[in-house]
C-alpha cells in the first residue's frame, strides 16, 4: 500500500487539454498503461499511457529516452509489445515511471516539445491483451452474487459454509481472453432439457454477462513460497475492467463435480487501460463484513486490509441491442454496483493464490468474481437481473431481454469519485454476440 504522493494531487494539470476535463477517465492523476498501435497502419504493436482523448506512445518516448534511472529503465521495458516485462520489475519501478510521466506531462513541463509528437489520438488506436497472461484465474468474491446464484438452486441454504472462509476460485482459459471492441460466436456445447431423455448439443440459449474486474498480477513468486498478506499488494500491477461471458444452460449441465468449463471458455472480454494501485490509492476503503461473520484466518487477514483493503469503484453494465443501434438508441444501463461490495480483497486473492506454494507469474490475470451489490438493481449478471428469467429486463424501444440475443453489444464501465481526489475513469469494456456458427 503505496500511499498519496504529488502524483494524485487534484490540482495538477496537463499540457494535453482534454486531460483537464472533469468527466473525463484520463487525467494526469490516472495514467493508466495499456498496448495499442495505429488502427490500420500495420504497425507494431507497443506500450502506450492514456491522457485525455490520447495515448503516448511508450515506444517513441523511449526513443527520446527523456528519463534517467530506474525510470528509464522501466520506460524501456513499457515500450515492448506487452508489458510483462514492466510488470515483472516490481512496484518501486512503476512508481518511478510513473512519477516520471506525471511530470512530463504537466502543464510546463520542460518535456513538452519532446513529447507532443509522441501523442496518438485515442479514435486512431487500436488495443491488444496488455501482458502475455500465462495463467488466468476467476474467483467469486461478491457474497451477493453468491446467495443469489445459490438462492435459485438452494432456497433454504443459499450459500455454502465455506464461502466465508476461503476465496472460492477456478482456473479459466487465458486463450480466450480478448480485448474491448471484439465480437465472439455464440458458443455451442451440450445442455440437458428439463425432462428430456439425453442431452443435445448446439448453441447457448441462455447467453450472460458477469461484470467483474480483471487483477494484474506484477512481479510473482518462486515457487512452494507463500506471499504474505502485508507484501501481496506488493504483486498487484493494476486492475482493469472484465466481462466473462456465461453460457448458463451448458454450464447447468457440465459443472458438477468440477465446475465450469465450456461454458466460460470461449470469451473474456477485457477493457485495454490497466489502471495501477497507485493511481487508486485516493479510493481506498475498509473491507466491510456482515456483524457475526467469522474473520479471515491469520494468512488472510491484516489491519491494513481490514481499514483500507477495499476499493471504492463505481461499475455498470449498458446493454444496447442490434435494433436499439439501427434505430440510433444509445446504449442503456441495466446495473450498477461497486468493488466496495466484494467479500475478498485483491490482496486476500493473492494471498490464497499462492498459501499452497503456487507461483504466480508477470502478467497473470485474476477475475474478481461477479461484482454484484446487495439489491437486484446492483445484480452484475442478468441470471440475477431477471431471477433466471422471471422478471425479463426492459429496454427503451420496448424489447426485452432475459438472456443475451444475437447483435446485442454489452459495455462495462468504470469510475472512482470522491471529494478531495480528481476523477478517474477505466474506459470502456465491450463485446458483441455474432450468430453461433454454423
Amino acid at each position: 500500500m503505496t500511499g498519496l504522493n504529488e502524483t494524485h494531487d487534484p490540482a495538477l494539470r496537463s499540457w494535453v487539454a482534454s486531460a483537464n476535463e472533469p468527466a473525463g477517465d484520463f487525467p494526469i492523476q490516472n495514467l493508466p498503461f495499456g498496448i495499442f498501435r495505429r488502427r490500420g497502419a500495420g504497425e507494431p504493436w507497443r506500450g502506450g499511457v492514456a491522457i485525455g482523448n490520447q495515448v503516448l506512445d511508450l515506444a517513441a518516448v523511449a526513443r527520446i529516452a527523456p528519463f534517467e534511472g530506474m525510470a528509464g529503465r522501466a520506460l524501456q521495458s513499457a515500450s515492448a509489445d506487452r508489458l510483462n516485462g514492466l510488470m515483472a520489475l516490481g512496484p518501486a519501478a512503476w512508481s518511478q515511471l510513473r512519477l516520471a510521466l506525471s511530470r512530463a506531462l504537466r502543464q510546463g513541463a520542460k518535456e513538452q516539445p519532446l513529447l507532443e509528437n509522441c501523442l496518438v489520438p485515442q479514435a486512431q488506436a487500436e488495443h491488444e491483451v496488455p501482458a502475455l497472461v500465462g495463467d488466468y484465474t476467476d474467483f467469486y468474491t461478491s457474497i451477493h452474487h453468491a446467495t443469489n446464484i445459490g438462492r435459485q438452486f438452494r432456497p433454504d441454504n443459499p450459500l455454502l459454509p465455506n464461502y466465508k472462509w476461503v476465496p472460492i476460485g477456478y482456473h479459466g482459459r487465458s486463450s480466450s481472453l480478448g480485448i474491448s471492441g471484439e465480437a465472439f460466436a455464440r458458443p455451442q456445447g451440450q445442455t440437458m432439457a428439463p425432462g428430456a431423455a439425453r442431452p443435445a448439443v448446439g448453441p447457448s440459449r441462455r447467453l450472460d454477462i458477469e461484470l467483474e474486474l480483471g487483477i494484474w498480477i506484477g512481479a510473482g513468486n518462486a515457487r512452494g513460497e507463500p506471499i504474505p498478506i502485508d507484501r501481496a499488494e506488493e504483486h498487484v500491477f493494476g486492475i482493469s475492467l472484465l466481462n466473462d461471458w456465461s453460457a448458463r444452460d451448458i454450464q447447468a449441465w457440465e459443472y458438477q463435480p468440477l465446475g465450469p468449463f465450456l461454458s466460460k471458455s470461449f470469451a473474456t472480454t477485457l477493457s485495454p487501460w490497466i489502471v495501477t494501485l497507485e493511481a487508486l490509492e485516493p479510493f481506498r476503503a475498509p473491507l466491510e463484513r456482515p456483524d457475526g461473520d467469522p474473520s479471515p484466518l491469520q494468512y488472510l487477514d491484516s489491519p491494513q486490509v481490514r481499514s483500507r483493503g477495499a476499493f471504492d469503484i463505481a461499475l455498470q453494465v449498458e446493454l444496447q441491442t442490434a435494433r436499439m443501434g439501427q434505430a440510433g438508441i444509445p446504449a442503456a444501463s441495466i446495473s450498477t454496483t461497486n468493488y466496495r461490495h466484494a467479500y475478498w480483497t485483491a490482496a486476500q486473492l493473492v494471498a490464497h493464490h499462492t498459501v499452497n506454494g503456487c507461483n504466480l507469474r508477470p502478467g497473470d490475470l485474476f477475475g474478481s468474481g461477479t461484482l454484484s451489490g446487495p439489491t437486484l438493481a446492483q445484480a452484475a449478471a442478468l441470471i440475477e437481473l431477471t431471477e433466471a428469467g422471471k422478471h425479463p429486463v426492459q429496454l427503451p424501444g420496448g424489447e426485452t431481454r432475459t438472456w443475451l440475443e444475437d447483435g446485442d453489444t454489452v459495455t462495462l464501465r468504470g469510475r472512482c469519485e470522491r471529494a478531495g481526489a480528481a476523477r478517474i475513469g477505466f474506459g470502456p469494456c465491450t463485446g458483441t454476440v455474432l450468430p453461433a456458427r454454423g
